[in-house]
């Protein structure tokens, strides 16, 4: 195994060979001969271990082994407990986020390069089934990346069952999580009672799974290549965020497959939603926790969710200049110009403070300047177009409830200067 495992990384991963690495150690077979495995192959590195307490007296036992190990092969040690019984939710998975978040403070503060986990070929096939399981696209059956960022997995191609055989010939100790054997895991219930029914089958199940997978993969970066080259061409930059022709979306099929390509990367997974949307009513959309897709008329919108800013805010001065959440200012001033998208003049007299900025409502009105009698806003906003973005976007500046000024678009009659006007107010809207 050992010639194998050199072959393997100076076909794969030769980078690794001059770098200070660190090993993630747990105590178990796999990564007590990945340590060994690295030491008889002349690297560099380091073993960080973590105790999760939650075995008791067995987990201080896993310590000590690490700790021996390192002793006697002049390798130093980083350990750190956590406690597990104190986090919410699932154990497995906050154990993986904390020893990985510990991981990347070692590399930070030390200085390492990349960090050595010890998955292996069976790892892999189980988590194969689990993506399987629980309904997944093609990138989540191409299972454990073998380098990920600056984690490096350099034992992938080996079965559990080498990396007995090895441990067993070379003398090295381990330990045995028992927790490894514990049904209620979905991953144990699948290493115990799904795989060895597979291999039952078929004695060469999992060579077949690692041949099959790797076939898996080159089609997984052909689709992710066409996937990019379809998403420049297709998602045209605009100030909303992209925006995407309906017209040439209707012209890709399978429509399902395109769509799955081009919008998965921002989170989207409701894809039936998604072909329906193409044919709903403008203003309908569809959400991932990071993105939202909008029918816009002959487009869908593409754009991110951001924190919002408060529906309200108060202008509590007569005048003055404020940056939030617009850059305004409201000044005093003895004549007054033609208005413009950027500028008003009001008359102050008019007014009742405090002016407030905010959003527009349903059922808002006003009269447009210009215009005869009263518009509501909504037909204010169909005649000119909005997209549901542009709406949602609009601020507008109001006395008490009336409103004064549609920002950037138009002031409200009854609020303009006229002969009579005595105090005149300039209010800019510093874009």
């Amino acid at each position: 195994m050992l010639d194998r495992f050199k072959h393997h990384i100076a076909r794969t991963f030769p980078f690794i060979k001059e770098r200070k690495l660190l090993i993630a150690c747990s105590g178990g077979a796999d990564s007590m001969v990945l340590a060994h495995l690295a030491k008889e192959s002349g690297y560099s590195f380091a073993l960080a271990h973590c105790n999760y307490k939650l075995r008791g007296s067995a987990s201080d036992l896993d310590e000590a082994l690490v700790e021996k190990w390192s002793l006697e092969n002049d390798r130093q040690l980083f350990s750190k407990t956590f406690d597990l019984k104190k986090e919410e939710g699932s154990i497995q998975l906050k154990a993986r986020n904390l020893r990985y978040a510990w991981f990347q403070e070692l590399i930070t503060k030390e200085g390492f390069d990349y960090v050595l986990t010890a998955h292996h070929a069976d790892d892999d096939l189980e988590t194969f089934l689990i993506n399987l399981f629980r309904g997944t696209g093609l990138d989540g059956l191409t299972g454990i990346p073998s380098l990920n960022g600056n984690i490096v997995r350099p034992l992938l191609p080996f079965a559990k069952e080498d990396i007995l055989n090895y441990a067993a010939s070379a003398g090295i100790s381990w330990r045995e999580d028992n927790s490894n054997t514990e049904l209620k895991y979905l991953r144990n219930r699948i290493r115990h009672e799904i795989v060895p029914k597979l291999e039952g089958i078929n004695p060469s199940f999992l060579s077949n799974f690692q041949r099959t997978q790797e076939y898996l993969r080159y089609s997984s970066q052909l689709l992710n290549d066409f996937g990019a080259e379809l998403t420049s061409r297709l998602l045209l930059p605009s100030q909303e965020g992209y925006r995407i022709s309906i017209a040439a979306l209707k012209k890709l099929q399978p429509l399902p497959g395109y769509l799955f390509l081009l919008f998965k990367s921002f989170g989207i997974k409701q894809w039936k939603d998604l072909v329906d949307l193409l044919e709903a009513q403008s203003g309908k959309e569809i959400r991932s926790k990071s993105h939202r897709i909008i029918k816009n008329r002959e487009y869908l919108i593409l754009t991110p969710l951001t924190q919002p800013f408060s529906d309200e805010y108060e202008l509590q001065d007569i005048d003055g200049e404020w940056d939030t959440p617009l850059h305004l200012k409201i000044e005093k001033v003895d004549v007054w110009d033609i208005n413009s998208s950027n500028i008003v003049y009001v008359d102050k007299e008019k007014l009742n403070y405090p002016l407030k900025l905010r959003k527009w409502k349903i059922g808002d009105y006003f009269y447009p300047l210009g215009m005869n009698g009263k518009k509501k806003l909504s037909k204010f906003f169909k005649d000119g177009k909005y997209s549901t973005l542009q709406k949602e976007e609009q601020w507008l500046l109001c006395s008490n409830t009336d409103i004064v000024w549609v920002l950037g678009k138009r002031m409200d009659a009854r609020f303009k200067v006229d002969q009579q006007t005595k105090e005149i107010l300039k209010i800019s809207w510093l874009i």
